[in-house]
């Protein structure tokens, strides 16, 4: 004699497994948005260039990688192409301006910079600097670099709105390093 399924038990079994299979997808989705927010908010994020201040190294439209998690344990370096949020000297020229800054660190804190002659100084000592568009065309400082903050000037000095114009970067304002060039596929690769 066979045994005829009973219909409310097998509803039942259906409701379980499509009532774990939603909840499942639930938690999949819940857990992937904490774990992204959390790696965009401590560890790393995606970021684009607006601007032509930073040719020849990067170009309008560029697609990078921004180290936030490296600055936690070391200090920014001469070089380093950082992201920062806007200083108090940006936002009393431009209120308007919200935005993350991209540049390079020239000055760490305690150095005397200056411009003349289409060249950088530092501490009296030319820096050799083979990542720029063209010589500067302006004069800049001397200027003592404060403590926890960092002079940063665009790599296209001509047409770069960046320290000579409105100041230093405090350290808090420095979001990250720019490590990876993601876009344009043609010019995928690290950031030196």
């Amino acid at each position: 004699m066979s045994r005829v399924p009973d219909q409310a038990s097998n509803k039942n079994s259906r409701q379980e497994n499509e009532g774990s299979w939603i909840g499942e997808l639930g938690r999949t989705i819940f857990l992937s948005i904490i774990l992204a927010l959390g790696i965009r908010t401590f560890v790393a994020e995606a970021r684009w260039i607006p601007s032509e201040s930073m040719l020849p190294t990067l170009q309008k439209y560029d697609k990078l990688i921004v180290d936030k998690l490296s600055y936690r344990f070391t200090n920014p370096q001469r070089g380093d192409i950082v992201v920062f949020s806007p200083t108090e000297g940006i936002i009393q020229e431009n209120p308007n301006l919200k935005d993350a800054f991209i540049k390079r660190i020239v000055g760490l804190p305690g150095d005397k910079v200056e411009v003349r002659g289409g060249r950088v100084y530092i501490d009296d000592q030319p820096l050799r600097e083979n990542y720029i568009e063209a010589p500067p065309q302006y004069l800049y400082g001397p200027v003592f670099v404060p403590e926890d903050s960092y002079l940063v000037l665009g790599d296209n000095r001509n047409n770069s709105y960046d320290s000579h114009f409105w100041g230093f970067v405090p350290r808090e304002n420095i979001i990250g390093r720019a490590v990876v060039r993601f876009w344009p596929p043609n010019r995928v690769g690290e950031l030196n």
